[in-house]
């Protein structure tokens, strides 16, 4: 099912981790649903500052999923409105977040993870958009400057 020109409800909720453990990773709730269409809207907004094709890693995550990688329990991830992705057509991971910290696209955060994906969340309707920018590394969470 399409979300958007270039983003399916498939891709924003294939888990390779939820297949391997039987799991089912389909969101349950019209609230998640809507909150994936925010998402897939501004990952088309994403696509258009970079000039080529995102490849997602991982986006909508079910609790269960979501806490077998450690995560916590409020993440954007589980909420729909998260997706962490790589574009090799436009460059490195670092060159990702220095072009979209850069830009009109409005992200609540952007995080440069362990530098070999982007993290980027969107807030929910009605909210305003922080534009947080973070490296998270072996030492740890900082700003990305």
């Amino acid at each position: 099912m399409n979300l958007s020109p270039h983003f399916t409800l498939e891709e924003l909720t294939a888990s390779e981790l939820a297949h391997r453990q039987g799991l089912d990773n389909q969101p349950k709730d019209v609230k998640v649903m809507n909150h994936l269409k925010i998402l897939a809207k501004n990952l088309e907004d994403v696509r258009e500052c970079l000039g080529s094709p995102i490849h997602i890693n991982s986006a909508y995550r079910c609790l269960m999923v979501n806490a077998l990688l450690g995560s916590k329990p409020t993440s954007a991830h589980v909420k729909g409105l998260a997706a962490d992705f790589v574009c090799p057509g436009f460059g490195t991971p670092k060159e990702i977040v220095k072009r979209l910290s850069s830009s009109n696209v409005a992200y609540d955060q952007l995080i440069l993870e362990f530098d070999r994906w982007v993290h980027i969340a969107f807030s929910e309707e009605g909210y305003i958009a922080r534009k947080q920018t973070l490296i998270i590394d072996k030492t740890g969470t900082r700003q990305f400057k």
